[in-house]
């Protein structure tokens, strides 16, 4: 886990905060709806394979396997964000709640300095 945080480019802290601010929020604001849960996969499914398609039409470009899971899990995560915070006063992706937020940000700036660490414990 050290080296991998240690690894970790900017770009993929960004997308790992951007992971960990859905998270929280799918957390406190959960709901136990199964068709909820199916029209974000349906969602994931048509929107991810549209994304890899594009991606594939690019021609020489050789795709991860962790890009290609991105591609299905972002749709999947912007489909369920936007139906669990659906009619609760978001602006944006942020809670009326300040302590929401603050819970979101802490948990961001935790995964930041403990990249910070072990980019640190790397370099010694």
């Amino acid at each position: 886990m050290i080296r991998y945080l240690a690894s970790l480019p900017p770009s993929k802290q960004i997308l790992w905060g951007y992971f960990l601010w859905y998270l929280v929020f799918a957390f406190l604001y959960f709901d136990a709806d199964v068709r909820l849960w199916l029209t974000s996969l349906g969602i994931s499914v048509i929107v991810g394979f549209a994304l890899y398609t594009n991606a594939k039409s690019a021609g020489n470009t050789k795709l991860e396997p962790w890009q290609v899971f991105r591609f299905f899990l972002t749709p999947f995560c912007v489909s369920s964000f936007s139906a669990l915070v659906k009619g609760r006063d978001f602006i944006l992706v942020f809670s009326p709640k300040l302590q929401d937020n603050l819970i979101a940000a802490g948990v961001i700036a935790t995964a930041i300095c403990l990249t910070l660490i072990a980019k640190a414990l790397k370099s010694k």
